[in-house]
């Protein structure tokens, strides 16, 4: 072997040995970047605004995946975790679900019956009245006979809230029973089966059903009326 040749040889060994440094190199920057990084995990993110209490649904979210050291142990990795649940909290698009942002949606109780009203969002409590929220529901009526006064009743004391509805435009009668437009809020309340037929009753003959919300007393139970507050008339106050 002449000269050459011999130079020829150790410049190939030299260029093997560089690119076995540079492979070595680059699976050391991808060890390094796995170490840093780790496996990915499946996590949710937000396409629009939910609005708190809003009962949630898969198309509200889309999937993505990203490195599970960067979540967080309360993020939501399977949307079967949404069933029956409601925001607690406005969503806000592109941000990702976590647990703590949804809760159970309140269920009926023994006994109980499940029933939904238009309610006119000027009457009621606009922007207040949630999931789980106590009400009282009254309803006023015209009299029965010519001179016999308009009168409000208390129909169901501490009713409970489980359901709140979007706003919706509806037509309704007033009292002159001339129809106009309006806005209503489904509601959807849990009520024994009396309570349940007052209510039906109130919206279908009462010139209006409102809604009060009921701040708890001192012991936590929301305070019951005395019997003679249930009914009112204008004359009381004469």
């Amino acid at each position: 072997m002449n000269s050459r040749q011999r130079r020829g040889v150790i410049l190939l060994l030299l260029s093997v040995l560089c690119a076995l440094g540079a492979f070595a190199g680059v699976l050391a920057v991808i060890s390094d970047v796995n170490a840093k990084v780790g496996p990915e995990t499946t996590a949710y993110r937000v396409k629009k605004d939910v609005r708190p209490y809003e009962r949630l649904a898969a198309s509200s979210f889309e999937k993505i995946t990203m490195p599970e050291r960067w979540l967080s142990g309360t993020a939501v990795t399977d949307l079967a975790q949404i069933d029956g649940k409601i925001a607690v909290t406005t969503l806000r698009k592109g941000s990702l679900l976590q647990q703590d942002m949804i809760v159970p949606r309140p269920e009926l109780r023994p006994g109980e019956q499940e029933i939904a009203i238009m309610i006119d969002a000027a009457t009621g409590v606009a922007g207040k009245i949630t999931p789980g929220a106590t009400v009282n529901i009254y309803a006023t009526f015209d009299g029965d006979k010519k001179d016999e006064p308009s009168q409000s009743r208390l129909l169901v004391a501490a009713a409970r809230v489980i359901d709140v509805g979007k706003l919706t435009s509806i037509n309704a009668t007033g009292t002159a029973r001339a129809t106009r437009a309006t806005e209503a809020v489904p509601i959807t309340f849990a009520l024994s089966a009396q309570d349940t037929q007052r209510v039906a009753y109130a919206e279908s003959f009462a010139e209006h059903v409102r809604l009060a919300l009921v701040a708890p007393s001192a012991d936590g139970a929301p305070a019951q009326p005395a019997p003679g507050d249930r009914t009112y008339t204008l004359d009381k106050d004469k």
